[in-house]
């Protein structure tokens, strides 16, 4: 009955045309919210519990001209913050895909450039890999000098000197070393591999589109 009264209220405001001038001569807008009880109520002002349940903006025409949802709870602005930054990486995702595509067609006019510019890297990295290898030689034979001047002594008889033992252990994390950098080295090798086989591909697939696109 309430409701109907509310009702019946905004229905006269709106039909007098002294009232409703002297309204939007105010503010220019009518609001309309449903309470938590189901009543919908109305006003010529913004209050607390419209921006609470939300409201629909009510034009000098009786027309509704925007809606407004209802405040959110914290923990519901968190997850509609959250949507919001996850929608937004996205995008920026896509954008960056379309940038980077463009660049590829861009860059390489035809496949024999693009396979060109990729043996140029295999090239420097195998380059960097016999630079390793030929530093671990030289590495290797210093280790195993110090070991036969260490198993001469141990054949003489005599003790191993400290100074001898401690460059033996430092030669051993030096050869280590250069172990593991040929291993990371071939790993990366092997891993460029990978990714500019995906690249051609993907170059290929963006040369089709493109003839598609033209018809030809």
């Amino acid at each position: 009955m309430r409701q109907s009264v509310l009702i019946a209220s905004m229905t006269l405001l709106f039909g007098l045309p002294g009232v409703a001038g002297a309204q939007s001569s105010v503010n220019g807008a009518h609001y309309r919210w449903v309470d938590a009880n189901g009543l919908t109520h109305y006003s010529d002002s913004l209050t607390t519990d419209a921006v609470k349940f939300g409201y629909d903006v009510i034009n000098d025409e009786g027309i509704v001209a925007t809606h407004v949802g209802r405040q959110l709870t914290p923990a519901e602005r968190a997850a509609a913050d959250k949507q919001a930054a996850e929608q937004a990486a996205q995008q920026r995702a896509v954008e960056a895909k379309k940038r980077n595509d463009l660049q590829l067609l861009n860059s390489y006019p035809d496949e024999n450039t693009l396979k060109a510019k990729q043996q140029q890297m295999l090239d420097s990295l195998d380059e960097q890999m016999n630079i390793t290898r030929v530093n671990l030689h030289s590495q290797d034979a210093a280790l195993t000098d110090l070991l036969n001047r260490a198993a001469d002594d141990e054949r003489a008889k005599q003790p191993v000197p400290k100074l001898l033992t401690d460059q033996i252990a430092n030669q051993r994390n030096v050869v280590a070393n250069e172990r593991a950098l040929l291993q990371r080295q071939k790993s990366t090798r092997n891993a460029t591999v990978q990714q500019q086989a995906q690249e051609l591909q993907h170059y290929r697939d963006l040369k089709a589109a493109e003839k598609v696109d033209r018809g030809y």
